[in-house]
């Protein structure tokens, strides 16, 4: 997990934003910025410079690296403080409180605005950057590619891809996005693999689930990532996180996402409530989904209980 930055924001200051977006702009050609070209980045003087990266290495919002020069690159905690800056700004956000969810891939935090929100900090690339680059197509038209540019990259798919789908899919609403981070609706309820269900709910919050993959598909979107991990469940319904993998429907691997997405959702209920979710035919779902057809579960099980 990387460290919460937001209590150290106060003891910023202007010129060490300065700093810490000249080193960003320099990776966009090098992981590591040649300290020599930081003053051009930065607008800041070399002295200045001199004095900035002591402060910022001291808070690890920087590293340091010897190569055949001396190298300066962001830590995702400088990342963090520029994006948080930039929230700030804009008075999306008024301060940053306890963590919600860790995960390999994401950070998220609630935050206090006009309501509570969350704050989702995308980690794509930090700590498995070369599975990150087989997987994301985003990361194929580059010749320098940093985690740096996969996580923004990532914020940026999943933020455009909320924007599609809210209100007409239970996604969260999606409030504002720089960099790595996005602001979203924080949403209360129970992660799918912590809840637990009464036997009559069971097939009825499947076919939530189901409906709602349904409905992002005539949207245009397989989400690809679906798990028991990403649904949170309340009095309300079911809402659906976690987009930066989706694809369009228009991918030609489009119908095996979707299939493999009916499967993980399905098979998570078998395995929970086998005396209720007999055997189901997948490509079945899979194809009713996408004729815009779904209606229930127990249309294509062989086992009606």
């Amino acid at each position: 997990m990387v460290r919460n930055v937001a209590p150290e924001m106060a003891e910023l200051e202007q010129a060490d934003f300065y700093l810490l977006s000249g080193v960003e702009q320099g990776m966009r050609f090098s992981e590591w910025v040649q300290k020599e070209k930081i003053p051009n980045f930065s607008r800041l003087t070399a002295e200045e410079v001199d004095y900035r990266i002591d402060r910022c290495l001291d808070r690890e919002l920087l590293q340091r690296k010897t190569i055949q020069y001396e190298g300066y690159t962001l830590t995702f905690e400088g990342y963090d403080a520029l994006a948080l800056r930039t929230f700030s700004q804009r008075d999306t956000i008024q301060g940053v409180g306890s963590p919600l969810g860790v995960g390999k891939e994401s950070d998220v935090y609630e935050v206090q605005s006009f309501r509570p929100l969350a704050l989702k900090y995308h980690r794509e690339g930090y700590t498995n950057f070369r599975e990150v680059m087989k997987e994301r197509d985003y990361t194929s038209d580059r010749e320098h590619v940093s985690w740096l540019y996969t996580a923004r990259k990532a914020a940026e798919r999943e933020h455009d891809i909320l924007e599609a789908l809210y209100p007409d899919v239970n996604v969260p609403r999606p409030i504002d996005h720089n960099r790595h981070a996005i602001v979203m609706e924080k949403v209360d309820g129970v992660e799918l693999a912590r809840a637990k269900f009464e036997d009559p709910q069971v097939v009825p919050v499947l076919d939530l689930i189901l409906g709602e993959m349904a409905e992002a598909y005539d949207r245009g979107y397989v989400h690809a990532d679906m798990s028991e991990y990403n649904v949170f469940v309340n009095s309300e319904g079911v809402t659906v996180f976690d987009w930066p993998q989706a694809v369009p429907t228009d991918h030609q691997n489009a119908p095996e996402f979707l299939e493999r997405d009916v499967r993980n959702v399905v098979g998570y209920f078998r395995r929970k409530y086998p005396q209720i979710i007999g055997e189901v035919d997948v490509p079945s779902v899979a194809e009713a989904i996408i004729d815009s057809e779904f209606e229930s579960v127990r249309d294509h099980s062989d086992d009606e209980q």
